[in-house]
């Protein structure tokens, strides 16, 4: 009774060890990208205005003194056109107001620029290269959609897979830990 038991155990062991093994050779590039890629998210504030630009100051945090934001985006909009390219798309993803900063950021959402403007004077406070944006289409999958033009789907798919592979991984190499120290304790 206790060998059958016990092969069972091993049997057990012997098939988490060659889901573990399976799994992990599939999805072998896609955990390396996540982990690159949360690494350097969990970075971006942190990383000089390498990542994540830094946010600049306005003239005032004083709304009453702000400018319009339709002027604002006007704004935005002519300056993407004359200080970074008259090909890029003006359709916007965002506006953040950074009341705290004096500053208006706009993001657009056909490419990966940001602008920041001063709320009171609407001047150009500095151009920014989105690369955590990138980054974290990147790490979620959303940049195969961003490229293709699909409506979230492959995002969809890429989470719920990754999702259910590290639940996969945990479970199993929970099992490949456990499993031998529990047939040891009852040979």
């Amino acid at each position: 009774m206790e060998t059958t038991k016990r092969q069972s155990q091993a049997k057990l062991l012997r098939n988490f060890r060659k889901i573990h093994r399976i799994t992990g050779a599939l999805l072998f590039v896609f955990f390396f990208v996540v982990s690159v890629t949360g690494g350097l998210l969990g970075w971006k504030k942190n990383s000089g205005g390498m990542i994540m630009a830094n946010s600049y100051k306005g003239r005032s945090t004083d709304l009453k003194e702000w400018l319009s934001i339709d002027s604002l985006h006007q704004r935005a909009c002519q300056y993407l056109k004359d200080s970074v390219s008259a090909h890029l798309s003006t359709k916007i993803d965002r506006i953040d107001i950074r009341k705290e900063k004096g500053m208006v950021k706009f993001v657009f959402s056909e490419h990966f620029t940001g602008l920041q403007l001063d709320g009171v004077t609407g001047h150009l406070l500095h151009v920014e290269k989105r690369r955590a944006d990138y980054i974290e289409k990147i790490h979620d999958g959303s940049i195969i959609d961003f490229y293709l033009g699909w409506d979230g789907y492959f995002k969809l798919f890429y989470t719920t897979i990754m999702s259910l592979a590290l639940a996969l991984f945990t479970i199993t190499g929970f099992w490949l830990w456990y499993g031998p120290k529990r047939m040891r304790q009852h040979p």
